[in-house]
């Protein structure tokens, strides 16, 4: 069985190129707009992994791995920035929130789904 992914991020463009290169490296992706909608679909659902962009309308993703974290069926969930940003003290608060890994865009697809089996461990 593939593991389940959900990608959130603003850009449909973006999201698309997740989505290609993650769907052919055999995984299952569903996509959310921004961090309410991912925070939505994350408590709908169980995923095995979700890729979030950290600058989104609505709820950025620095939040929405706040709010995931809350939940006790969300700590387990490894989350995977994938952002413009690669200020060091922005890290550390992705990684205190709860952010599992911090990939940088643009992003080469290879990095992302070696990244992906990473933290899956698959």
């Amino acid at each position: 069985m593939s593991a389940s992914i959900l990608t959130v991020d603003d850009s449909p463009s973006l999201r698309m190129a997740i989505r290609i290169a993650l769907s052919g490296a055999g995984y299952a992706v569903t996509e959310a707009e921004d961090g309410v909608q991912g925070l939505k679909a994350a408590t709908a659902s169980r995923f095995d992994l979700i890729i979030t962009d950290l600058n989104m309308p609505n709820m950025d993703g620095l939040t929405m791995i706040r709010e995931l974290r809350k939940s006790p069926d969300q700590c387990g969930t490894p989350i995977i920035f994938l952002t413009t940003e690669s200020d060091d003290s922005m890290k550390q608060q992705a990684k205190a929130a709860g952010a599992t890994g911090w990939l940088v865009k643009p992003f080469v697809p290879e990095q992302l789904i070696k990244v992906s089996r990473k933290v899956l461990g698959r």
